[in-house]
């Protein structure tokens, strides 16, 4: 029985990146055997395991034969013969096929250690294209590296344009499609992301909404990077740099603009009512990838309202009110400081104005605060009913007016 240190902490390591989890690959060992030595197994599809003090994954080294469509369709075989190197020729990227030996030596069969160095992401072989998921995980990686230097081989990439021609994406199933999506925006650069699954004509088929918007004009004098697309791209970018890690305020980054892939021929540059327009497409798109509600309501606030967050200023004082009861911010109050940071992103995403300022972020966290400290218990002699919420609503007016003057 022999144990390898396998993956992305091998990977990681060697790129000097901070640890995360260790992942496992045992070699000549039974199911059996394993349990006798006290692990619990937790896989079902294949023979995975928990180490009895640390908890970490100890998986069975297996080889894979594809039996169906999909990344679920595939037979699995593990057993005491298969070798360290079948394990590893069944990974996807040869970065990730880097196993370690418990004295700390390389096993490095696919040259995964000089793409490291070269900053290339390429596929081990052929096997790749048997799991249309890895298109996705390419695109997400490139999201978490695009940052260091590295690119997709080309032969990857026509490998994965292959993939995408045959509809074998067409079978990913909507939670791993999420899942993917999710952990891109938390990446360094979600950018690369979208990019990635472009190249390969993948972001038709995964996010048709937000391809739609590529080669979609706006007004140079707001966006100097006039491609709709190219501003998604930084607006994503910017998200992550505002709000690192955190994939709501991305995803309502992501489909903040949906709506200007449906303006008009005759209507651009503008985009009149592109915010209106753009509820039904994210609202397919959220349903499709059965993306969780949280996610969805803020998208669909940001994407309604990021206008009126950027013209605060210029809003009478019932307004700005109604702005927080349509959000339903005084039940969730944590709405104000995530629609100001999506609004933010908008703004600050533009080719040459990452730097400028936005007061309007803190300007509506401001007054959402002194609307909220105006509550019922203000109002003792008036009884429970809609005199009593009208009685709130004229104060929180009033509040507002008052800390604007």
């Amino acid at each position: 029985m022999q144990v390898y240190l396998v993956g992305g902490a091998v990977r990681d390591a060697l790129l000097g990146l901070p640890p995360g989890d260790r992942d496992f690959v045992v070699v000549g060992a039974t199911p059996e055997q394993m349990i006798e030595r006290g692990y619990r197994q937790v896989g079902r599809d294949f023979p995975v395991f928990l180490h009895p003090q640390t908890g970490e994954e100890y998986a069975l080294a297996r080889t894979e034969r594809k039996s169906g469509r999909g990344y679920t369709g595939f037979v699995v075989h593990a057993s005491p013969d298969v070798t360290l190197e079948d394990d590893l020729r069944r990974r996807d990227f040869t970065i990730n096929a880097i196993a370690q030996a418990e004295d700390g030596t390389l096993i490095d069969p696919f040259g995964g250690v000089a793409d490291l160095q070269a900053r290339t992401l390429r596929h081990v072989s052929a096997a790749f294209a048997e799991d249309p998921l890895r298109v996705l995980r390419a695109a997400r990686f490139m999201a978490r590296f695009a940052s260091l230097g590295f690119t997709v081989a080309p032969e990857t990439r026509a490998l994965m344009r292959d993939m995408v021609a045959s509809g074998e994406l067409e079978a990913l199933v909507p939670e791993r499609v999420w899942q993917e999506l999710s952990r891109a925006l938390r990446s360094v650069q979600p950018s690369a992301f979208l990019r990635t699954l472009r190249d390969c004509d993948a972001l038709n088929v995964v996010l048709p909404e937000v391809d739609g918007l590529y080669g979609v004009p706006q007004r140079a004098e707001y966006h100097p990077e006039i491609d709709t697309g190219a501003h998604i791209e930084l607006v994503c970018d910017m998200a992550v740099k505002l709000a690192p890690s955190d994939d709501l305020i991305g995803f309502a980054a992501l489909t903040h603009d949906l709506g200007k892939a449906l303006t008009p021929a005759d209507e651009l540059p503008k985009h009149v009512m592109h915010e209106q327009r753009g509820i039904p497409p994210l609202q397919a798109l959220a349903a499709r990838l059965k993306v969780p509600n949280e996610h969805r309501q803020l998208a669909e606030i940001a994407c309604r309202e990021h206008l009126n967050v950027h013209r605060l200023d210029e809003l009478r004082d019932e307004t700005v009110l109604k702005l927080f009861e349509r959000m339903d911010a005084f039940r969730k109050p944590d709405r104000a400081r995530q629609l100001a940071l999506v609004c933010e992103a908008d703004k600050r995403g533009r080719a040459g104005l990452e730097d400028q300022p936005y007061p309007q972020a803190a300007e509506l966290q401001r007054l959402f605060a002194v609307a909220r400290a105006v509550n019922a218990g203000a109002f003792a002699d008036t009884p429970p009913g809609p005199a009593l919420g009208e009685a709130i609503r004229k104060a929180r007016i009033v509040a507002i007016a008052q800390a604007r003057r």
